[in-house]
C-alpha cells in the first residue's frame, strides 16, 4: 500500500481519490477551502463522463440526480429562428451507450464526497494551502503555507487552473486571458416564461460576438443561464456581481426572444474566461497533474468535468503497483491522456468561431448547420462523447473541419 496525497478536493480530486483507493492505496485529499464544497452552477455530462462515473462506482447515484436531455438545440439569437437540433434520444443513446445529462455541480460533488467519506482508505483535510512540493527517489512531500510538510509516496495536483503544483512542475505562468466574459444566473423554473423553458434541451442562442446557453438543473427546478460576450477585456476576474441592466445592455445584439429569457435572470455574476495552452508533460517523478491543473479548457466543449473524470479513471486503473513503480505509471497516464485532452482544449477555443459570427457569416453558418443530417451531427461530436474506456481510446477521428489540429 502506498500513501497518495491529492491536492484539491473538487470533482477531479475526489474522483481520483475513489479510483486510487480501489487499488488499495491510502489517500489523503488536501483542500484549501474551509470545507469540502463545490461552487458554480450547472455542468453538462456527456456519455463519456457517465461511463467514467460508472467505472468509479458512482454512475447509478449520479444518474439519479441528473436531468436527461433530449436535444442540443441551436438557435439564431438575433432572429429567434430554430436553426437545427441534435437529438439525444434513441439513436444517440444507442450509439454512445449513455444519455446526455445535466446536473448542478454541487450535487455531483456531493455524491463523490459522500463516497469518499465512506471509504476507510480516504482521509479528507480542509483549510490547508499547498505552496509546492519536494521529492526524493522514495517519497514525495507537499509544503503548506503554515510551514508544515506532509509526506507521501506520490502527489497528485488536482488544484485547478491556478494550481500551485503546476506552477512548480510546468512553470508556465498565469493562465491565458480569453477576452470573453461569461455572465451566469440561476432562475427558478416557474419564473421563466413558459414558452421559453425548453425543459429537455441544452439551447444555444448565437449572436454577434456573443451567445447564450441555458438548460435545466436540480431536477428541472431551475434554469441555468450562461451568456458569453467577446468584449476583449485583458484582466482576469471571477464572481463579480453585475446588475441586470448591465447584462441586458451587454447583449443588446441579441433579438427580442433571447433577451426576454435573459430578462428573467437576476443575481447575475461575471467571470473572465481563462485557459492554458496544452502541454505535453504533466509529470515530475512522483508528482503528476490531473483535471484543470493539467489541461484547463474553456467551457464551450462542455467537457471539463468529463475530462477530469476520465483522468481519474485512467490514473486509478494504472496504480495497481507498488510505490517504486508510481513514477513510471504516471508517465504512462500522461502519455495516454495528453493528446485527447489537448484536442478538446483547442476545440473549445475554436468553437467561438461557430457561436459568434455576425451578418453574412452567421447566415453561412446557419445554412451549414441546418444542412447537416442527424448522423453527420453525431459524427462531429462522437470523438468526444463516444469514448467508453479512456484506457483504450480508439476514437482517434479528426476534429471537425476548420478546427485547429
Amino acid at each position: 500500500m502506498s500513501r497518495i496525497i491529492i491536492v484539491g478536493g473538487g470533482i477531479g480530486g475526489l474522483a481520483a481519490a475513489l479510483g486510487i483507493s480501489e487499488r488499495g492505496h491510502e489517500v489523503l485529499v488536501l483542500e484549501r477551502a474551509p470545507e469540502f464544497a463545490e461552487i458554480g452552477a450547472g455542468i453538462q455530462i456527456a456519455p463519456n463522463g457517465l461511463h467514467a462515473l460508472d467505472r468509479l462506482g458512482v454512475g447509478e447515484a449520479a444518474r439519479a440526480i441528473t436531468v436527461r436531455m433530449d436535444e442540443l438545440r441551436f438557435m439564431d439569437g438575433v432572429s429567434g429562428a430554430h436553426v437545427t437540433s441534435l437529438p439525444l434520444t434513441e439513436d444517440y443513446r444507442a450509439e454512445f451507450a449513455n444519455p446526455y445529462a445535466v446536473v448542478h455541480r454541487a450535487e455531483l460533488h456531493r455524491i463523490l464526497l459522500d463516497r469518499c467519506l465512506a471509504d476507510p482508505l480516504i482521509s479528507l483535510r480542509s483549510g490547508v494551502t499547498v505552496t509546492g512540493y519536494t521529492q526524493d527517489p522514495g517519497r514525495a512531500t507537499v509544503l503548506l503555507d503554515s510551514g508544515e510538510a506532509v509526506d507521501g509516496d506520490a502527489v497528485i495536483g488536482a488544484d485547478g487552473i491556478n494550481s500551485a503544483v503546476r506552477a512548480q512542475l510546468v512553470g508556465d505562468g498565469a493562465p491565458r486571458v480569453s477576452g470573453i466574459t461569461v455572465y451566469r444566473a440561476i432562475i427558478p423554473m416557474d419564473e421563466v416564461p413558459e414558452d421559453l423553458r425548453m425543459p429537455r434541451s441544452v439551447a444555444w442562442w448565437a449572436g454577434p460576438h456573443c451567445h447564450l446557453v441555458h438548460y435545466p438543473i436540480a431536477g428541472g427546478a431551475y434554469l441555468n443561464l450562461a451568456a458569453s460576450k467577446d468584449d476583449g477585456r485583458t484582466e482576469p476576474f471571477a464572481g463579480v456581481a453585475v446588475d441586470e441592466a448591465t447584462v441586458l445592455r451587454e447583449f443588446a445584439g441579441l433579438g427580442e426572444t433571447a433577451r426576454r429569457l435573459m430578462a428573467a435572470g437576476h443575481d447575475w455574476k461575471s467571470w473572465m474566461l481563462v485557459d492554458r495552452d496544452p502541454v505535453s508533460e504533466w509529470t515530475d517523478g512522483r508528482v503528476v497533474l490531473l483535471g484543470d491543473a493539467a489541461h484547463p479548457m474553456l467551457h464551450y466543449a462542455a467537457q471539463g468535468a468529463c475530462q477530469a473524470l476520465e483522468d481519474a479513471v485512467v490514473l486509478g486503473a494504472l496504480m495497481d503497483c507498488p510505490s517504486g513503480e508510481l513514477a513510471v505509471r504516471f508517465e504512462k497516464y500522461n502519455a495516454l491522456r495528453r493528446e485527447r485532452t489537448a484536442r478538446i482544449q483547442l476545440a473549445a477555443r475554436w468553437s467561438t468561431a461557430l457561436w459568434h459570427p455576425a451578418g453574412p457569416a452567421a447566415d453561412e453558418r446557419n445554412a451549414l448547420l441546418s444542412g447537416l443530417s442527424e448522423t453527420e451531427m453525431r459524427g462531429h461530436v462522437g470523438w468526444m462523447h463516444g469514448l467508453r474506456d479512456p484506457l483504450n481510446d480508439t476514437l482517434t477521428v479528426p476534429l471537425p473541419n476548420g478546427a485547429p489540429a
